[in-house]
């Protein structure tokens, strides 16, 4: 399992993104981000394609991650929408593009489009709710 982040990028801990990934983002700038999967063949399904889930997954991170202002941000998905355009399978790099549409008070508007070189593999919306900092 490629557990070092590509160059540029960084590791938001998550137990439970660890476990389906890894996954690796980079903050472009606010409200804007680049995450990062390597398929590998514990994403696969038993017909060798990227289970849904697991690409579910990767468009919440990516969409989460375009909310945030910094890293010291907290957020939880409202609801999200996510359509599957293509397939991927084991060896492909997914690169997921996430960027803030709309941010109101505590809820952020976002969108992504995951794709696996220059084949869109998912597009996807969400509603993000921040969540109150901490120790401020």
């Amino acid at each position: 399992m490629t557990t070092t982040p590509p160059p540029g990028f960084r590791h938001w801990p998550d137990p439970a993104e660890d476990r389906i990934g890894p996954f690796f983002y980079r903050l472009e700038a606010p409200g804007r981000v680049i995450a990062h999967c390597e398929v590998l063949a514990h994403h696969c399904n038993a017909y060798g394609g990227v289970h849904g889930g697991v690409l579910m997954t990767l468009a919440d991170y990516t969409l989460c991650l375009a909310a945030i202002d910094s890293e010291q941000d907290a957020v939880v998905t409202v609801s999200a929408n996510c359509d599957f355009v293509s397939g991927a399978k084991a060896g492909e790099v997914l690169a997921g593009e996430g960027e803030r549409v709309r941010a109101g008070g505590s809820l952020v508007f976002t969108r992504a489009v995951i794709r696996a070189g220059d084949r869109v593999i998912m597009t996807a919306s969400g509603v993000i709710k921040r969540l109150p900092k901490t120790g401020t």
